[in-house]
């Protein structure tokens, strides 16, 4: 995709999304700010809001751009022959002035899809631990768009948001993906580089469509028209939470692992020598135990030396269908509540101990086929050692039929 495609498509969807503007002075949208990439060799369209007519002008890499305010306080104003460098100051004059501190000009890309877009560095932190702490870059800056929603206002600013360069701390944000693709392309043209992520997790490529464009398709511009109405939102919304919320109430009141404060099947002295047994990882609907939905709950007692009492830890469950909460020796550790994330559970220190330690894992499948994801690490790591927990683990279903 060439540049000026890419420019085309960024202002595009940054114009659909946000807030109603302000009169009277000159005022910039949020991602005209502080710590800016703006594309080189393309035009570069910027815009915002002034007085009624109001005549601006824009000081940028000693050229000046001028413009005056239609009759609605709106203006643009195309930058062009930008080449890669900085960090330059850009400023916009009126009836006030506004300075642009730290602007960039280098490849500017829109990160967009779902999930696997959106997904922090944070979540993948344990996988990743030498690459964020040498992920200090002032040539990378990042901008996440707000997750907001409008289906009957297309808007031209948004209600937040702010250009950050990656550090070991505030690269923890930034969408994995986005990260390392802005990092390869600096190791390759050594340039600033303006990743700007607009992703939603299961969002289906309709939405993010024009509306004239899905008028295309007919089934999909008829859903959005629906949507249109806030109160009909309101009611999916509300049906959704009373589903959820009924559900979870079900589960509870019939876990019997919760029932008596003196056997709670999560406590270390719980005899669970009846309990069936499973091979982890794996899905419990291949098991005599087959595919049922509510609540499993799983025990496996692992030794440890006398080198591991005492001392913090890391417990990989893996991926879990759908949620979990997971113990070590009757305390909690972690909960998921749903199946994507990874499970890295820290273990505070002082809980684990020398011989028999208790892992105990609560997991809740919601449809399908619930259990261990195969693919993944079930393991415990401490002092340097990693202990395999993949194999047989203890497992009961989870509640009476009251």
């Amino acid at each position: 995709m060439s540049s000026k495609a890419r420019l085309t498509g960024l202002v595009l969807i940054l114009m659909s999304l946000s807030v109603p503007p302000m009169f009277g002075q000159v005022r910039l949208p949020r991602l005209i700010s502080d710590g800016m990439v703006l594309q080189r060799d393309a035009r570069v369209n910027l815009w915002g809001w002034a007085g009624a007519h109001e005549k601006l002008s824009i000081a940028f890499c000693d050229s000046v751009y001028r413009t005056s305010a239609n009759e609605k306080g709106e203006w643009t104003i195309v930058l062009s022959h930008l080449k890669a460098g900085g960090p330059f100051t850009m400023t916009v004059s009126a009836a006030n002035t506004i300075t642009i501190k730290d602007v960039m000009v280098g490849e500017v890309w829109v990160c967009s899809g779902q999930s696997n877009m959106e997904l922090q560095m944070r979540r993948v932190r344990p996988l990743y631990e030498a690459e964020i702490a040498a992920s200090d870059n002032p040539h990378i800056r990042y901008f996440a768009v707000p997750q907001k929603y409008d289906f009957n206002t297309p808007a031209t600013d948004l209600e937040s948001g702010k250009w950050q360069s990656p550090d070991p701390n505030t690269v923890l944000g930034f969408s994995a993906v986005s990260y390392f693709f802005g990092a390869e392309l600096y190791s390759k043209y050594h340039v600033p580089i303006g990743l700007i992520n607009a992703s939603l997790g299961g969002s289906p490529v309709e939405c993010w469509m024009s509306e004239d464009a899905l008028k295309g398709f007919p089934v999909h511009y008829k859903e959005a028209e629906r949507f249109k109405d806030p109160a009909l939102i309101k009611q999916i919304e509300s049906a959704d939470k009373i589903r959820i919320d009924a559900w979870n109430k079900l589960l509870r009141g019939r876990d019997e692992g919760y029932r008596d404060s003196l056997k709670l099947w999560y406590a270390p002295a719980l005899d669970a020598s009846d309990w069936s047994s499973m091979t982890i990882r794996g899905y419990w609907a291949d098991t005599p135990l087959e595919a049922v939905n509510g609540v499993v709950w799983f025990r496996k007692d692992v030794p440890l030396p006398a080198m591991m009492a005492g001392q913090p830890a890391k417990l990989n469950l893996g991926r879990i269908v759908d949620a979990d909460e997971a113990y070590v020796n009757g305390t909690l550790v972690g909960t998921t509540s749903y199946q994507y994330p990874r499970r890295w559970y820290e273990i505070p220190s002082g809980l684990l101990k020398e011989g028999r330690n208790t892992i105990v894992a609560r997991v809740v499948s919601n449809i399908g086929k619930g259990g261990f994801v195969p693919d993944k690490p079930y393991e415990l790591v401490c002092s340097g050692q990693t202990i395999d927990l993949k194999g047989p683990w203890r497992l009961v279903i989870r509640s009476s039929e009251e």
